[in-house]
């Protein structure tokens, strides 16, 4: 609407200053003639001269003209209704005194009328006046007819905006409507929701982050309950076995010395694995609330590994698995040596549990540009592939049965591969079924220390 308005005002004002210098043009022109019918003599208008020259080219112009005197007498009126009647107007007093002017007024009789004034000159001296008074109302009419178009456009446009807003505002609107009305339903606890929403926009994109974040959830809390399983048997199996030795024990007074010492071993082994389960959840706290303080040392790889190696060789002796440390120069580089400790623990204790009796466990240590790299390789059952990207997910078990039989928990490896992040390194596994696993670990040489 500004613009058209804009526009309006703009057609008008040059259509009107359009008309105004046209009419100024033909009253200079007739000024021109005028001056013509001046007798030398007398320095006077010849009436009867003036008469005839005006009556052959008045029917040229669309208005009234008027000569006037320098008196303000109307000596020629082209509608011959006023004549010899003083004038007396603005514009004619303004041209007496040598001005070109044109006004623009609205007369009840004649609607929007011009009137133009031009002064007659002979020799320097102003005799008199042309004066002319047009009709625009026709002009107006014309002005109106676009105004009244521009109006018609204008409302159509309108329209038309109104239309298409409505139609993209509703399909904006209508996939937001389904994605709140899923994350509604997310937010009540159904965690596997998806929505359909097809486009590469912001609203595609937010919708493939929902699914993501909604297959995340339904994921995170599938693990969550078989976490919760888990450390529910894991718990209660160490518990109730307690028990029932301790009510053995109970229930027979009289019994020999041996018997009480081999009871009390079998309790203390299942306290020691109350204790490492317990650990575990406690370490997975501390990470989640960064609590770890890193106490970076000096520290030989080499050294560290066999401490190991040598720490959990008599559990590989049992399942008869050979160990084997390969490596080709000591590296030396600053880190948390007792949690770099419980991280490789973790994943070369892993590499034992699950090799069968008579498998091969190898550890290769060695530079790989600025990285100090750490490969644990063993001849267990593998990993499956889809299985891969979760592995370091608390709570992930790849096959629940087997590792509530060999007693895991689901939180070594997540806590091992938090560690060596916070050392500014990565893990990556690479396993293949029936043929082992590989953890390759990284570890920076050139580590800031916090």
């Amino acid at each position: 609407m500004i613009i058209n308005i804009f526009v309006y005002e703009t057609i008008k004002k040059n259509y009107l200053m359009e008309k105004e210098i046209n009419y100024l043009t033909q009253a200079n022109i007739l000024s021109n003639r005028v001056r013509l019918s001046v007798d030398d003599a007398t320095i006077e208008f010849n009436q009867l001269y003036l008469s005839q020259m005006m009556d052959e080219v008045s029917h040229l112009v669309e208005g009234r003209i008027l000569i006037i005197d320098r008196d303000n007498n109307a000596i020629y009126d082209s509608f011959n209704d006023i004549r010899n009647t003083k004038i007396d107007s603005f514009e004619v007093s303004r041209s007496l005194k040598g001005e070109r002017i044109a006004t623009i007024y609205h007369l009840e009789r004649y609607g929007e009328t011009m009137y133009v004034s031009v002064p007659v000159i002979y020799y320097d001296r102003i005799l008199g006046v042309v004066f002319m008074s047009i009709s625009l109302q026709e002009a107006f009419n014309t002005i109106n007819n676009v105004k009244n178009l521009l109006f018609f456009i204008s409302i159509l446009t309108l329209l038309l905006i109104a239309v298409i807003s409505l139609f993209f505002a509703n399909l904006i609107s209508h996939p937001i409507k389904i994605l709140t009305e899923a994350m509604q339903r997310t937010a009540q606890g159904k965690l596997n929701e998806k929505v359909d929403i097809d486009g590469n926009d912001e609203i595609g994109q937010l919708s493939r982050a929902y699914n993501f974040m909604s297959t995340k959830l339904s994921h995170i809390e599938k693990q969550r309950q078989d976490f919760v399983a888990n450390v529910s048997h894991e718990l209660k199996t160490p518990l109730s076995s307690m028990k029932l030795l301790a009510e053995s024990l109970i229930m027979q007074p009289s019994t020999d010395t041996a018997i009480y010492h081999e009871f009390l071993e079998d309790i203390d082994s299942e306290i020691d694995r109350l204790n490492e389960i317990i650990e575990s959840l406690l370490n997975m706290v501390d990470l989640d609330e960064e609590k770890l303080n890193l106490n970076y040392k000096l520290t030989y790889v080499n050294y560290l590994i066999e401490k190991i190696v040598n720490n959990i060789r008599p559990l590989a002796e049992k399942k008869n698995i050979k160990i084997i440390i390969t490596q080709w120069e000591k590296i030396q580089i600053y880190l948390d040596q007792g949690k770099i400790y419980q991280a490789l623990i973790n994943i070369i204790h892993n590499a034992v549990k699950y090799t069968d009796e008579g498998g091969k466990i190898t550890i290769n240590i060695e530079r790989e540009g600025r990285f100090a790299v750490i490969k644990v390789t063993d001849t267990g059952y593998g990993i499956p592939q889809e299985s891969l990207p979760y592995i370091f997910d608390r709570f992930y078990r790849v096959d629940s049965a087997r590792s509530r039989k060999t007693g895991g928990s689901g939180l070594g490896l997540s806590i091992s591969n938090q560690i060596v992040g916070l050392h500014q390194g990565t893990i990556e596994v690479e396993s293949q079924i029936k043929k082992g696993s590989t953890f390759i670990i990284k570890l920076p040489m050139d580590i800031n220390q916090l």
